[in-house]
């Protein structure tokens, strides 16, 4: 512990300006660096037990977990953003092209209207609906030239995606193998009691599995699920959607409903009434289940977080760093909690011991004190 003297002083000092500076150098790689010690962690039981069997040869056992991740999860990746990106090239070039004219559907659905409705959203402002219909042909135009661009530029920035990818693994197989030696050296340098240690490191584990594990377990259901039934129904870019509503159902509650609720909707207006009860019963009892059903046991009962914290950790997270957010928020809000909760016991354990320091020790009953002669 550091006494306060000057040249103690001074060593933090270093200390924290050598540590920002650090973290200064990897943030142009901190996704990279993120996601390889997320799926190190993920994956540490794997390598465990590989290790188990072959002692003698960590870097073999490390070695082979990491192809194990390249088959199980980085290729999948790959193939799904592959198609995504097509599907959402092949989408923006027909909205630019007339084929897909979000102004007309909403024409559509503005024309079967009941006149009460009609009457209410005219007492709102919203009776203006060339303005509206303009408006939400601007959006998706620009949200689908957002896409395409993003998805030459990525194509364009090769060199840069390459380099962290090989970081990304090459960081990957040394957490693999080196990992729990990495771990043990953290809870050296902590300044905290071993209790408070095991607490935190055991907290960050758990919210980086159930985030990670469960949402996107999760996501994958019913994105899945959303892209078969749009599939089915004969909607164009089912992959789109459906990786789109695996991307919404990272929000707990209403997730994928922000697709297929406008989608059924349309249907209703436009008389496809079938459709509009297929796609709204699936949606609300098929879709709606995996997230009802599948979250809470395997995202909430590790957590042990409000919903509301989660939704808002979560969205919060999302906003400020991307996709990498789904997992950093709600993190964050779960080490916020343990943290506060370790404060305040620590904070009742130094009142209780001021108080017995004060109060006066009690005589005891049935001392030779207390006898009469």
């Amino acid at each position: 512990m550091l006494n306060g003297r000057p040249e103690d002083k001074s060593f933090v000092i270093l200390l924290i300006a050598v540590s920002l500076a650090f973290i200064w150098l990897l943030l142009p790689f901190y996704s990279a660096i993120f996601w390889g010690t997320i799926l190190a962690i993920i994956f540490y039981p794997v390598q465990r037990r590989l290790a188990a069997r072959m002692p003698k040869r960590p870097s073999m056992a490390a070695g082979i977990t990491l192809l194990l991740i390249l088959v199980i999860v980085i290729l999948p990746v790959s193939l799904l953003t592959t198609a995504l990106v097509r599907q959402a090239q092949a989408f923006y070039k027909k909205v630019r092209e007339g084929d897909i004219d979000f102004g007309d559907y909403f024409q559509q659905i503005m024309d079967a209207v009941p006149a009460p409705l009609e009457a209410l959203l005219q007492r709102f402002g919203l009776s203006d609906m060339d303005g509206i219909q303009e408006y939400l042909v601007t959006g998706a135009e620009q949200a689908g030239q957002f896409i395409a661009n993003h998805a030459v530029s990525v194509g364009s920035d090769t060199l840069h995606f390459l380099i962290s990818f090989a970081i990304m693994l090459y960081l990957l197989f040394f957490l693999l193998r080196d990992g729990h030696t990495l771990a043990i050296q953290i809870r050296r340098a902590a300044p905290l009691s071993d209790a408070h240690k095991g607490m935190l490191q055991d907290k960050f584990t758990r919210v980086v599995k159930a985030t990670v594990k469960g949402n996107i377990l999760v996501a994958a259901v019913q994105g899945a699920l959303g892209g078969i039934i749009f599939w089915i129904l004969g909607l164009p870019g089912a992959v789109l959607w459906g990786v789109l509503m695996g991307i919404l159902s990272l929000l707990p509650a209403v997730g994928a409903s922000l697709i297929w609720g406008p989608v059924a909707i349309y249907f209703l207006a436009t008389g496809d009434v079938v459709k509009a009860i297929v796609l709204a019963a699936f949606g609300a009892i098929v879709i709606g289940l995996a997230d009802n059903v599948l979250r809470p046991k395997l995202v909430g009962k590790e957590l042990k977080l409000p919903d509301y914290v989660v939704l808002i950790a979560t969205i919060g997270g999302l906003s400020l760093f991307g996709l990498n957010g789904f997992v950093i928020g709600p993190l964050i809000a779960a080490l916020f909690i343990t943290v506060w909760l370790l404060f305040a016991e620590r904070r009742e354990a130094s009142e209780n011991n001021q108080t017995s320091l004060v109060m006066p020790p009690q005589a005891t009953p049935g001392t030779d004190n207390d006898r009469a002669d």
